[in-house]
């Protein structure tokens, strides 16, 4: 069932879904070679619960850390670890935080310095193609043109839309109804809403679209081991359009601030 947020919750939400940037920002001033994932995950862990929320991922479904961290060829759901950084890495982090009883989910893809340049080209198309899709969330269109939207753009380049992840609903519990798939026909599927939330990521490969999960039961990689690129935003659906909960603009500003890696 959709669940429909009147205009008052949906404020609610909204410094949820701005600590998930916040906490990103943080974690990116400390993202440079050598530094393991896992230390990464600390600073956020620590970040969230110092604004009094919880991360949101330690816990769900068994997963052990409060950010997937996923590297290159692996996708999403990323388990840190004591792997390192280093020099050219893509990294897509994940961030979940529940605040005040709502949660907030957002990613992003950062680039490490010496990236190649087709693989800059990729977070550059994914996170176009996320704003996209979020343009396709006005009154009346359907969760299809979402996904055409997505599929669309990222498909002219050549490159690999996933289709074994894909987004979803949000509000008090991170995973609601209805599922956003990053493909899709125009015109088909659930009617857009006023009131409705949903989480809008865009997983997207140099490569193939398949991908296989890891016997951790979490790490998902490209099958031919092709860079992927991950970013997603929280949006609800309004009658003057798409409303963005969360932010990038922290991130961003953050990224300047570090030498260590490149503004997309």
């Amino acid at each position: 069932m959709i669940r429909i947020k009147t205009y008052e919750e949906i404020e609610q939400m909204k410094p949820a879904a701005l600590l998930v940037g916040k906490t990103l920002a943080e974690v990116s001033k400390h993202i440079e070679p050598g530094v393991s994932t896992k230390t990464l995950d600390s600073i956020a862990e620590d970040f969230i619960r110092s604004h009094n929320a919880e991360p949101t991922f330690k816990g769900y479904g068994g997963f052990p850390a409060s950010l997937c961290i996923s590297i290159n060829e692996n996708v999403v759901h990323g388990i840190p670890s004591k792997r390192a950084i280093k020099e050219g890495d893509v990294v897509s982090i994940d961030c979940g935080c529940t605040l005040n009883g709502w949660v907030g989910d957002s990613a992003y893809t950062f680039a490490v310095k010496g990236i190649k340049d087709e693989d800059m080209q990729l977070l550059r198309v994914t996170r176009q193609s996320l704003y996209n899709g979020i343009e396709a969330c006005q009154l009346g269109h359907r969760l299809g043109d979402i996904g055409y939207a997505i599929q669309s753009y990222c498909e002219s380049f050549g490159y690999g839309v996933v289709r074994d992840l894909c987004g979803h609903g949000l509000g008090h519990v991170m995973h609601e109804d209805p599922q956003v798939l990053n493909y899709g026909r125009k015109g088909t599927g659930a009617k857009l809403r006023e009131g409705m939330t949903i989480a809008i990521e865009p997983m997207i490969t140099l490569g193939n679209k398949e991908v296989v999960f890891h016997n951790d039961g979490w790490t998902c990689t490209t099958v031919d081991n092709s860079t992927a690129a991950h970013f997603e935003h929280d949006v609800a659906i309004t009658k003057d359009g798409p409303v963005i909960l969360s932010s990038f603009e922290e991130i961003e500003s953050a990224i300047k601030l570090n030498s260590n890696l490149e503004i997309i």
